[in-house]
């Protein structure tokens, strides 16, 4: 005799509109149709909620959540100010607080805001550490320990991130190698920060090198900055092509991108989309953002991330996607019905497609990473942008009352 469901959801709405049953076994689905005739372990009523799987952000500096109160504003006035053509001078401002950087901080600021992430669930998370001579390893053995902490709630990718350059930077390459030895999923690589153009190359070809040797994933911040000229997105498509790699590398922010004049964008899309090369936008965090919109329309695949929680960059943000999408919704001009599906794609399928997530969605045979949102369909999900009703990670309701005492909100009675 076949075991029983662990979970049947009954009276999910889909985003078809169909309302259906969801059978949930050994953190699997298993079965989707109306009215399943079967037991389970539990059943959950969505009444006619929006049933989805859950959300997914694929940038998150997650070793700087909280440090706001220890910095001046001086980092995000420049960032923010003057088209963007500060943010060179913003990062050197904002690495002030990392002569401080100690796990023993980062750790439970970093709790705080994964537990936020599992309340508003938002179960995968690609999740920055500066490597650095100032940071050291501090943040990458902080969000080490998180990746464990919260293994089977919300799944962690490990960035290590040489934040202030490589070549800027003296002894940030050994330390990036070291980041990797000791556990780090992803390479990350901010070659527009170097000095010169043949350090961005230098730059690019350290962290295709690193992933090589690990088998792993690279997430570059490209062209985060007001100059038209910046084109190390262009220097990242080209070395994913000539190394072989399409599809494992993920372009961030890439800023500059909107003040490209329209025969070079034209050129830069063609490109992305031979390196499979996915862009996150966060036009939330800065007056500039990438032609989402533009891209969209040349078939390239564009996710939302959060970037910041209450750092030197960005002083709001609690790790909601749907309030990531929302926001977006505005600055972007995406209104429209379809424009608004397209959104919350954003933070569900692309961000999962970005991330290379394994068995995502809502089909027969994906792991059960869901949400049960209080609200029938997408547009009132982004209108209202409250914390799903029920939140199912690795098959298993997540407890929401444990979630909110991680994160410090009080617990209602």
């Amino acid at each position: 005799m076949s075991r029983l469901p662990d979970i049947v959801i009954t009276n999910a709405r889909m985003r078809s509109r169909e309302v259906v049953d969801i059978a949930i076994t050994d953190g699997v689905i298993t079965a989707i149709g109306s009215r399943l005739e079967t037991g389970a372990q539990s059943f959950v009523d969505a009444r006619g909620g929006l049933v989805t799987p859950a959300y997914v952000n694929p940038h998150l500096h997650l070793c700087k959540v909280w440090t706001l109160p220890l910095m001046s504003e001086a980092a995000l006035e420049a960032y923010q100010g003057a088209g963007m053509s500060e943010a060179a001078r913003a990062i050197d401002l904002a690495a002030v607080v990392k002569s401080n950087y100690d796990a023993a901080w980062i750790v439970p600021n970093a709790r705080r805001a994964v537990a936020l992430a599992a309340l508003h669930g938002n179960l995968h998370i690609r999740a920055f550490a500066d490597v650095d001579t100032k940071a050291r390893l501090e943040g990458v053995k902080a969000l080490l320990a998180i990746r464990e902490e919260f293994r089977g709630i919300v799944d962690i990718q490990v960035v290590a991130f040489p934040q202030d350059g490589l070549f800027r930077e003296p002894g940030a390459d050994g330390l990036m190698r070291k980041a990797m030895a000791l556990g780090a999923d992803v390479v990350g690589g901010i070659p527009w920060f170097e000095a010169d153009e043949q350090d961005m190359r230098r730059h690019v070809d350290f962290c295709f090198d690193l992933a090589a040797e690990h088998g792993a994933e690279i997430s570059m911040l490209l062209d985060d900055v007001g100059d038209a000229n910046m084109r190390t997105l262009d220097m990242m498509a080209r070395t994913v092509i000539a190394r072989g790699v399409e599809g494992r590398a993920l372009a961030h922010h890439c800023r500059a991108m909107a003040l490209y004049p329209e025969s070079y964008l034209r050129e830069l899309t063609a490109l992305l989309g031979k390196a499979r090369v996915s862009v996150v936008s966060d036009p939330h965090t800065g007056p500039l953002h990438a032609r989402v919109k533009e891209l969209l329309g040349a078939e390239i695949n564009v996710c939302l991330g959060q970037d910041d929680i209450s750092d030197a960059y960005y002083p709001l943000g609690r790790n909601n996607m749907l309030e990531v999408a929302f926001l977006a919704s505005h600055l972007l001009w995406m209104t429209k019905k379809s424009e608004l599906e397209s959104l919350y794609d954003m933070i569900t399928t692309r961000a999962a497609a970005a991330m290379n997530l394994e068995r995502y969605g809502l089909e027969l045979g994906c792991a059960a990473h869901l949400v049960i949102l209080d609200q029938g369909d997408v547009t009132d999900a982004l209108r209202f942008h409250a914390p799903p009703r029920v939140v199912i990670s690795h098959g298993r309701i997540v407890d929401v009352d444990r979630m909110r005492e991680l994160a410090q909100i009080a617990v209602s009675d």
